[in-house]
């Protein structure tokens, strides 16, 4: 069946982008009105719209009267996206005005509706402007934190509209979820960690491995999406930011230890995605070593790195906080994958553990995954081969039930 998506866009000079949003809808196969306001159109015509949608655009409700759309298209959407939102339409929403097509659709809308903000800093940061947000999120909207960056002329700073492709990925989240949306980690500050670190020998190389960020994006979005201010520290990831998450970036493991260390002091849940190094070299030439004319190898000496899941684990920074693990195992004489996920479980001392079968390189760079979910209380998630959007979800659902016992 086909998903019916309505655009509502409003009339900043970020409009121009939400066409390219409205393209990865229409390509994905989405069913798509554009509703967007009078002042939107004054940035973006009426004839793009409709030739990038193929449907015809109006913005106020005499418009095909008959068919009654200041209703019917709120009442018919699966879930409608406001991208962007300017200070002047969350106001709007938040105190239930239906001045044109888009504030009645808003109204009418009984499916997910996710805010994309865009604005300058100043207005966004204005009480009247946070207190309509918080609004809107108490009813179940979601609103994305904008994007820090370049605004409109010369300046800088909070409130540019994240990119096309994140808001895309963060409904399709929403979407996944359907009945299920809801700001349910609203309030709650939380810690992603994602990617792989690396530890350099000389300036050109490294030790490293495979973790492409995948699923610790996929965390961070989800979190977003259900109302959480989100701490992601990325290591060697090449993926755009995740909207409405705030973004560190390291390389090696002692600069992703300093950084998680620093964003869990006043963290609700933390969830290590990333995969640190084990080791490092105990020296790090400073000019790149050469190859030697007989052939052999240099030696290369290694110290085992700081177990950063098991200090937050055990060196809480605040209590009751929740702290999430991943183990990517293969199993060995030792054990099998699970057998070794328990005993890593113990080890670290951390309340979950997301353990991963990777043999033959599974998981690493796919959109999909799958794993048990093992809890220190003895529970166990089977979570079977989906998206990492969805494991994610499965995740964060743990993490919740954590907070309710």
């Amino acid at each position: 069946m086909t998903t019916r998506v309505v655009l509502g866009v409003s009339g900043g000079i970020a409009a121009y982008k939400a066409c390219e949003l409205l393209r990865r809808f229409t390509e994905s196969g989405h069913d798509v009105t554009v509703v967007p306001t009078a002042a939107a159109l004054e940035f973006v015509g009426a004839p793009t719209w409709a030739a990038l949608s193929g449907k015809p655009v109006a913005t106020d409700v005499w418009t095909g009267v008959h068919a009654v759309p200041h209703v019917q298209i709120g009442q018919q959407a699966d879930v409608v996206v406001v991208a962007p939102a300017t200070a002047d339409l969350l106001a709007r929403a938040a105190h239930g005005l239906a001045d044109d097509l888009l504030t009645n659709t808003l109204l009418t809308a009984r499916c997910p509706v996710v805010f994309a903000p865009a604005m300058h800093t100043e207005m966004w940061e204005h009480p009247a402007t946070q207190a309509n947000v918080a609004t809107l999120r108490q009813r179940g909207a979601v609103v994305i934190e904008p994007a820090e960056g370049r605004l409109t002329g010369a300046d800088t700073g909070k409130g540019r509209l994240p990119e096309p492709a994140e808001i895309f990925e963060l409904v399709r989240g929403v979407l996944e979820r359907g009945a299920q949306t809801h700001a349910d980690l609203a309030g709650l500050k939380v810690v992603v960690s994602a990617g792989g670190t690396r530890e350099y020998l000389d300036p050109v190389r490294f030790l490293g491995n495979r973790s492409s960020g995948l699923q610790g994006y996929a965390l961070a979005r989800a979190a977003a999406s259900r109302g959480a201010h989100v701490t992601l520290v990325s290591a060697n990831v090449s993926l755009p930011d995740p909207a409405g998450v705030g973004v560190v970036r390291v390389e090696t493991t002692a600069q992703l230890r300093e950084a998680v260390v620093s964003a869990t002091a006043n963290a609700d849940a933390v969830v290590m995605a990333a995969a640190p190094a084990d080791f490092r070299p105990t020296a790090v030439s400073d000019a790149k070593i050469k190859k030697a004319d007989d052939g052999s190898a240099p030696p290369i000496e290694l110290e085992q790195n700081p177990d950063i899941l098991a200090e937050i684990s055990h060196d809480r920074a605040r209590p009751g906080a929740v702290v999430v693990g991943f183990a990517a195992e293969t199993g060995d004489h030792t054990g099998s994958v699970l057998d070794l996920g328990r005993a890593k479980l113990a080890r670290k001392g951390c309340d979950l553990l997301v353990v991963n079968d990777v043999s033959g390189g599974a998981v690493f760079g796919s959109d999909d995954n799958e794993a048990v979910i093992l809890a220190a209380d003895g529970a166990a998630v089977e979570v079977p081969r989906g998206s990492k959007t969805v494991l994610a979800h499965v995740i964060w659902d743990e993490v919740l039930r954590r907070f309710a016992g």
